[in-house]
């Protein structure tokens, strides 16, 4: 029998989750854009600013685990569609709620609807090894449509009336990701059991880990902070402008990543890739803030599709879900840890120092995960 129609439902199926995700990511990705330049205006300071940011990431530490057990029970269909709906009540909330204390339960929330969404387009991707790099690459891409298109237009509504009226928009965009989640396949997943006991973190946790703390925690708060310092007043347009190229550049260069995946190797194209963002990060922390960005923003859209076909190649089979689980924690551990320490030391403690100890510890990571996997699952036994 042919390959072809299961490869093409795989196709599709992981098209689909990445569309809804899409669909419901920009409430998320504009939040961070606003939160920090306009934290008076939501009612909150630079440090509670920081908790929120860190919130759905430290949420989904403790709850990534149930959220995997009801993803395997229930299948697809039904977890994506209760986290897009989940996602466009955030996005009201974001609208109309002020104060710490009203904005964290959105936080939360939100938290545990992207793990649903984020581990369905990682499962669906490399639910059949054959071109699992590729279909990485091409569900990031898919993702990065919506926030995209939503920062731009974000930064310059936010420029000319307040931060809150495109979060209405964004809550009405996100409810078609209905429409997508209706087309996902209804049955679940084989899941091995988590193990109890407690482990040590191998290269590919550590790498996840810094990954997250670096880019998705201390580089994002970063711009809109060091950016609102060098260009008061339209900062809010130009972080608004870096991040959504960073999105774009998902768009045109994820794809190529899972490509370079697929001839060169992802561990030898992690390791490159990851020197030259330490590179980069170094750069940013040094005062070369904007060109500095604009490399980050492409090395990282090449290097996101990577790390999940590693983990779907060293643990095939039923163990695959919860791999993938166990680095998206660890990631969202440094990612939430981030925000937290950006905004309690930036203005402290010298931007340089900040950005370059974790840029070489991230570079150090991954040339531990560039060894051959013989050799990593040797040692992990």
């Amino acid at each position: 029998m042919s390959i072809l129609p299961v490869t093409s439902a795989v196709d599709r199926h992981s098209r689909l989750a990445a569309l809804a995700l899409a669909l419901v990511l920009p409430a998320d990705t504009v939040l961070y854009l606003l939160l920090p330049m306009y934290a008076s205006e939501f009612g909150v300071t630079l440090v509670e600013v920081g908790l929120l940011l860190a919130a759905n990431r430290l949420i989904r530490i403790a709850g990534y685990g149930y959220v995997a057990r009801f993803y395997a029970r229930h299948g697809d269909r039904r977890t994506c569609t209760w986290a897009v709906m989940a996602g466009a009540v955030c996005a009201l909330g974001y609208a109309s709620l002020s104060g710490f204390w009203a904005l964290l339960p959105l936080r939360l929330l939100w938290g545990l609807s992207f793990a649903a969404l984020n581990l369905s387009t990682q499962a669906l991707a490399t639910a059949e090894p054959s071109g699992a790099a590729r279909r990485s690459g091409r569900s990031r891409a898919f993702t990065a449509l919506g926030p995209v298109l939503a920062l731009p237009l974000g930064a310059v509504l936010a420029y000319g009336g307040g931060p809150r009226l495109l979060f209405w928009l964004l809550a009405a965009i996100a409810l078609i990701g209905l429409a997508a989640s209706r087309g996902l396949p209804a049955l679940g997943h084989p899941m091995a059991s988590a193990r109890r006991r407690l482990q040590m973190p191998n290269c590919l946790d550590a790498w996840s880990f810094l990954e997250g703390f670096t880019l998705d925690g201390l580089f994002i708060i970063g711009l809109s902070y060091l950016g609102s310092d060098l260009l008061p007043g339209g900062a809010v347009v130009v972080a608004g402008t870096l991040l959504a190229i960073r999105y774009l550049g998902e768009i045109l260069l994820s794809p190529a990543g899972g490509r370079l995946a697929d001839h060169w190797g992802a561990e030898q194209v992690l390791l490159v890739l990851s020197v030259l963002t330490s590179l980069a990060l170094i750069g940013f922390g040094a005062g070369w803030l904007w060109s500095s960005a604009a490399a980050i923003v492409v090395l990282r859209a090449l290097q996101l599709p990577l790390l999940a076909p590693i983990v779907a190649h060293r643990t095939p089979g039923p163990e695959r879900v919860q791999a993938l689980v166990t680095r998206s924690v660890w990631r969202d551990i440094g990612a939430g840890a981030g925000p937290i320490l950006a905004g309690l030391l930036l203005p402290i403690v010298p931007a340089f120092w900040l950005y370059t100890v974790p840029a070489l510890l991230l570079a150090a990571a991954a040339v531990a995960c560039a060894r051959p996997v013989e050799e990593v699952l040797h040692v992990s036994e």
